[in-house]
């Protein structure tokens, strides 16, 4: 096994065979990738050296030329990168920018023999692709479970990351407030219900909770079709990344970051309550700021894209 990480261009692993030829998720899934092709980003396999034996492979879109101004997405729970950041390319290479867009381990087509399930090891494998393909110093923009991630790479690479964006992600949580009522579960194991659907059901209600305005009808044999082919890859795996970061976690354990941040909440986010965002910018202090955005839940990155993105890019354009 090689002792660097390496990338290929193309090179990712084989693309599922979808179920049905007239899968909505399956057709949704190819027109998305189009328009990721169509934006000049093209799909790396980068592979990374393991002690576990089998090693770790991280699927990302990237630029083929140099990246000027790299800015790192990182995606949430749900389906893979290309569903959730689609929306913000056009408008992020218009500002001169470079989205380069991973899945992270166990999403998509990326994943990893290692056992570990901590953010802490998502943040390692994150870098070790940005190293893999020769980019040393970018900005990171976080949404919910990619925020966790992101803020744990600005706090181990203050030398790569430059400057950060958490979009709902809630990474001043504590195990104590699922008890205390704060959040929709009261327990880990209903969250792994919640965020990862087995059943149509599951998918209705994350729907309704994530969504400030969730579509008035969502039929059953869509809902089905998108666990099918986007949601039912490595669940075990999922389960376990939430239950490692929920676990004893305290706030006094989370280390202060120093890059600028800027923190972007949906006002009506009931998976991370508002209380939340107000902690983190607490928790930062001066280097942050907060922007909350109206008529949004915590799929706030979803339901108001334009907005969201003229945010990340109105902030990463300012001189630091």
């Amino acid at each position: 096994m090689d002792s660097e990480p390496s990338a290929a261009l193309g090179d990712s692993p084989a693309w599922r065979r979808w179920p049905c030829a007239l899968s909505f998720s399956a057709a949704r899934d190819r027109f998305l990738r189009r328009r990721f092709l169509s934006a000049g980003l093209r799909p790396f396999s980068v592979r990374l050296p393991s002690p576990a034996g089998a090693g770790t492979a991280v699927h990302v879109w990237a630029p083929t030329r140099p990246a000027s101004r790299p800015v790192l997405l990182l995606h949430g729970f749900g389906a893979s990168a290309t569903w959730q950041w689609a929306p913000y390319l056009r408008q992020l290479l218009a500002a001169g920018l470079d989205p380069i867009v991973p899945d992270l381990l166990f999403f998509g087509t990326s994943f990893s023999t290692v056992p570990d399930r901590s953010e802490t090891f998502q943040a390692r494998t994150m870098k070790s692709a940005m190293d893999a393909i020769g980019v040393r110093r970018f900005a990171v923009v976080g949404v919910s479970y990619g925020g966790f991630v992101g803020y744990r790479m600005a706090a181990m690479y203050p030398e790569a990351v430059e400057q950060a964006v958490m979009v709902c992600a809630g990474v001043c949580l504590e195990e104590t407030d699922l008890a205390a009522g704060l959040f929709p579960v009261a327990s880990v194991g209903e969250a792994a219900e919640l965020l990862v659907p087995s059943q149509p059901t599951d998918v209705r209600r994350l729907v309704k909770l994530t969504f400030a305005r969730p579509p008035p009808i969502m039929p059953s044999c869509f809902l089905r079709d998108y666990i099918n082919v986007m949601g039912s890859d490595h669940n075990q795996e999922k389960t376990e990344l939430l239950q490692t970061l929920i676990n004893d976690r305290k706030l006094s354990d989370l280390p202060k970051i120093s890059q600028p941040t800027l923190i972007i909440w949906g006002e009506q986010d009931q998976v991370f309550p508002m209380e939340l965002a107000h902690r983190l910018e607490r928790h930062i202090g001066e280097n942050s700021r907060l922007v909350v955005i109206k008529n949004a839940g915590h799929a706030v990155n979803l339901e108001k894209p334009k907005e969201v993105c003229k945010a990340i890019v109105d902030y990463l354009q300012e001189p630091n």
